[in-house]
């Protein structure tokens, strides 16, 4: 997109070709409306100029917080830390449309991409997901620190993991912790102990402390009889259960929020099977994170805080016990 010709237009001429754009994203109406607004919050409260430094800076990130910051601090009367986190989040998009030639019709192949998610997961998009934000986050840690069966069965699995059986090198360590997870999460592992013979034959302890992520996919792939059988998301828990901060946990809950969100507002442009490869799910979170603005928060609140909004949004027809398996 030329941006010379975009400068040259004015605040409503910008706004009408913003929303063209906002409209062939496949993004909610509700999100359209905001953005359609809020995105050009520096222009309105400060300058045409301003706004325009600011979406081009080559320091994008520190630029923006530093004025949106500046200006809330002098026209809001809200929470600045949490408000600068959704203007942000707005100006973040409005630099795709000016990386982008403005239409559908000849978009690159990323935004191809998402838009073709958008399109095949159309009912779900439909869902009107709050944006994430410091406010949303908060909001659904003191909800887990409500819910109590959750908050205490975690509290038994720590007691294990951490002080019990900290270790990996003893069968029935490994066995009762194994064990402990498969009830708890219901992952619905009918043979437990190929398992843990498994994990005890990897010599994990000092991969597990490093955080080293390609160890999941040591873990998952299991032998039971003939059978080879992936406990992808048990692996996740395992690993997290004994570092936490390095391992978030992989369900069908974040599953489905990731890909909404992907879909909803281009955070990233991942494969849904990306998702069961731990190594790029774990950088797709991370991004997820990044993209609206919650760095603040560590890799297991994060996991937490998309589990909930999952588990409100993405109801399973039947409930389990905590984070199950599909």
């Amino acid at each position: 997109m030329d941006i010379s010709k975009m400068k040259a237009l004015s605040y409503d001429e910008l706004r009408a070709l913003y929303r063209e754009f906002l409209h062939s994203q496949s993004i909610s109406k509700l999100t359209i409306n905001t953005s359609y607004v809020d995105t050009f919050y520096l222009w309105r409260k400060g300058s045409k100029d301003l706004f325009w430094n600011t979406v081009t800076s080559a320091d994008f990130e520190n630029d923006a917080k530093e004025a949106l910051i500046k200006a809330l601090t002098e026209n809001s009367t809200g929470n600045v830390n949490s408000l600068v986190n959704s203007y942000l989040s707005h100006l973040r998009r409005f630099r795709l449309f000016l990386a982008s030639d403005g239409t559908n019709e000849t978009s690159t192949p990323k935004q191809e991409n998402i838009a073709n998610h958008a399109y095949r997961h159309k009912k779900k998009t439909e869902v009107n997901v709050p944006e994430p934000s410091i406010e949303q986050v908060e909001f659904y840690l003191a909800k887990w620190d409500t819910l109590e069966n959750y908050r205490l069965q975690e509290n038994a699995l720590n007691k294990l993991f951490f002080e019990l059986c900290p270790n990996n090198t003893d069968i029935i360590d490994v066995l009762l912790k194994a064990s402990a997870l498969n009830d708890f999460y219901s992952t619905n592992i009918f043979s437990i102990y190929p398992v843990a013979k498994h994990i005890c034959t990897l010599d994990i302890d000092a991969r597990l402390k490093a955080g080293d992520v390609t160890f999941v996919g040591d873990i998952q792939y299991v032998n039971i009889g003939d059978t080879e059988k992936n406990f992808y998301s048990f692996a996740t828990k395992y690993c997290s259960h004994h570092n936490p901060l390095d391992y978030p946990i992989y369900d069908s809950y974040v599953d489905e929020v990731l890909r909404y969100f992907r879909n909803r507002d281009g955070f990233s442009d991942f494969q849904d099977g990306d998702l069961k490869e731990y190594i790029k799910f774990k950088d797709i979170l991370i991004n997820f994170r990044a993209f609206y603005g919650l760095d603040k928060y560590n890799l297991k609140q994060i996991d937490q805080y998309v589990w909930l909004l999952g588990k409100d949004y993405f109801p399973k027809t039947y409930e389990k016990k905590m984070r199950g398996d599909k």
